[in-house]
């Protein structure tokens, strides 16, 4: 099964309350802590890493907090998902990987798991982050 991360889930949460901050404006920690419900030191954490993927910028000081580097239409999935989890991949062979596999060697099927790797990639891909910050489908359809 394919799963990510709670603290993957969680970036996109921050990252969706992130782009209610006015124009220009900035969030600070504390304060996407008490408006998403997580603990500070997670919304922390998450924020350091979005950061370090260029996905967020922080500013210091008095008037300090983070803000969105790109709108979230323009902020693919599949880069929050790297940010926090690394390279998306079904198994350890990550695009003929070398030293994470015990059974590379000899392995009958190394290297052919990349298309397979690579469709997901596509398919995250063409997903962005507002696409996940959108009402539902099920309400969207429910009202009809």
């Amino acid at each position: 099964m394919l799963r990510l991360s709670k603290l993957t889930d969680y970036a996109v949460v921050v990252l969706t309350r992130l782009e209610e901050a006015e124009e220009g404006g900035v969030l600070t920690a504390p304060g996407l802590a008490a408006a998403t419900g997580l603990g500070e030191p997670t919304v922390s954490k998450v924020l350091k890493i979005l950061s370090h993927a260029g996905l967020v910028e922080g500013r210091r000081g008095a008037l300090g907090g983070y803000r969105l580097t790109r709108p979230l239409a323009a902020m693919p999935l599949t880069d929050v998902i790297a940010a926090i989890d690394g390279p998306i991949a079904l198994t350890a062979c990550v695009d003929n990987s070398i030293g994470v596999c015990d059974a590379e060697a000899t392995c009958p099927v190394r290297g052919r798991w990349d298309p397979v790797n690579d469709a997901i990639r596509r398919a995250l891909s063409g997903i962005s982050i507002a696409d996940l910050a959108g009402a539902p489908q099920r309400a969207a359809l429910a009202a009809e």
